[in-house]
């Protein structure tokens, strides 16, 4: 890995979750907050969340991740009481709604300080760029959680009109990188970049090794619990992480 000269990094379900898909992490903890529906059924409710979040401009540029995810479960909760999975007075439904967010998101802040934690030390050695397919409001999440200055640029999905798993979204994620980086006061050896130099920091093995492997980078697959039982070939990154420490250490090698 001593070739590498540049890093992408995904976003949602890698800085966030450590590896673990969206789905299994809202999942866990209605489980732990004990909302009284079944798995499937709140599948069914998360996959109509997405769809919805994807069609329509609910999420505004200013939304906090807070109130990101608030809207997110406000909408899958719905689902669950209008297709009678879920009889909850109004009482039962804020409390629910209120337990979830709360959880949720003192997960997600003690996630992403371990990963700012991770990335301000490799910041020091290798130009970064983030790739994400996020709702339009990724700047002020990563300003939420103090992600400033960490990145050269950011590659956001419903800003560039291109979504993973086009490999087109990680070629701009090059483009930005071989260009940024020669603009940055900070000093970073070897600035040309090309996409055989750039190392892909992903947990999606579909959305983010693939199609980053098709526009000529190297991958490391951020292993986590996914949305379903599916297993991959290992041998297809270049590498596999469970915890953002571990480039610390491949990367000195």
């Amino acid at each position: 890995m001593n070739s590498i000269k540049g890093m992408i990094f995904d976003y949602g379900g890698t800085l966030d979750t450590c590896g673990q898909h969206w789905g299994k992490k809202l999942w866990h903890a209605y489980e732990r907050q004990h909302v009284p529906v079944t798995e499937q059924q709140f599948r069914d409710a998360y996959v109509y969340g997405e769809r919805t979040l994807g069609r329509n401009p609910i999420i505004k540029p200013d939304y906090t991740f807070h109130r990101t995810l608030s809207t997110k479960i406000r909408l899958e909760m719905e689902h669950l009481c209008t297709h009678g999975a879920w009889n909850a007075t109004e009482e039962e439904f804020q409390a629910k709604h209120q337990a979830v967010l709360d959880d949720l998101y003192a997960e997600v802040k003690a996630t992403t300080a371990h990963s700012i934690d991770v990335l301000r030390k490799l910041h020091e050695r290798f130009p970064m760029v983030l790739v994400s397919n996020f709702y339009g409001n990724i700047e002020c999440v990563l300003h939420e959680f103090g992600f400033d200055g960490l990145f050269l640029d950011i590659i956001e999905s419903a800003v560039v009109g291109v979504r993973k798993p086009d490999s087109r979204i990680f070629e701009l994620g090059v483009e930005a990188l071989s260009k940024r980086s020669e603009e940055t006061t900070i000093h970073y050896p070897l600035s040309t970049i090309n996409s055989k130099d750039v190392l892909v920091v992903g947990d999606s093995f579909y959305k983010d090794i693939l199609p980053a492997q098709k526009a000529g980078c190297r991958t490391a697959w951020f292993k986590g619990e996914g949305w379903t039982d599916e297993t991959y070939d290992e041998t297809i990154p270049d590498l596999v992480i469970t915890d953002l420490e571990q480039l610390l250490v491949t990367l000195e090698k």
